[in-house]
């Protein structure tokens, strides 16, 4: 006897569509020679200039070793740069360099493209009601706006 399977729920839509949405976006920065955490961490600094790398190794999730490292990286193709903390200068202060703004210029046209791409299916109204929903179950879920899960690999890899 054959037990039929269980219709596609909800979480399993999300992680199918979530999966394959990641993929795409790494293929699409990989044309510009950046990885899909390296965009994260330059859209934090872009919109938090002068985070400190403490800080942002805990709104990342990672370990500050990690957190360095994709710093290092960063800094050494000259996408952003650390200053020296104005409050504490043991703190090193992260900020875009005139390279990393014009990359995240072209990121946010990658971003954007690929959003609409993800979405072509959705007329506007629907795009914006699917946007709120899935809002309200990243929040629900205690997930923070902004921040991708996938920053908890590179945590697990630097061990």
């Amino acid at each position: 006897m054959t037990v039929p399977l269980p219709p596609a729920g909800a979480a399993f839509l999300l992680a199918q569509l979530g999966a394959h949405a990641a993929a795409r976006y790494g293929e699409r920065v990989a044309a510009l020679d950046l990885t899909p955490a390296q965009t994260g961490l330059l859209r934090l600094v872009m919109t938090e200039p002068g985070l400190n790398q403490r800080d942002l190794a805990t709104r990342l999730g990672v370990g500050a070793s990690t957190a360095v490292a994709l710093v290092d990286g960063l800094e050494s193709r000259d996408l952003l740069e650390r200053r020296r903390g104005p409050h504490d200068r043991r703190l090193h202060a992260l900020h875009l360099t005139d390279a990393g703004t014009r990359a995240m210029a072209e990121v946010r046209t990658v971003a954007m493209d690929h959003d609409a791409d993800m979405t072509a299916a959705l007329d506007d109204d629907e795009r914006r009601t699917l946007v709120a929903l899935l809002r309200r179950v990243a929040d629900q879920q205690g997930l923070p706006p902004g921040v991708h899960p996938g920053y908890r690999a590179l945590r697990r890899q630097a061990r």
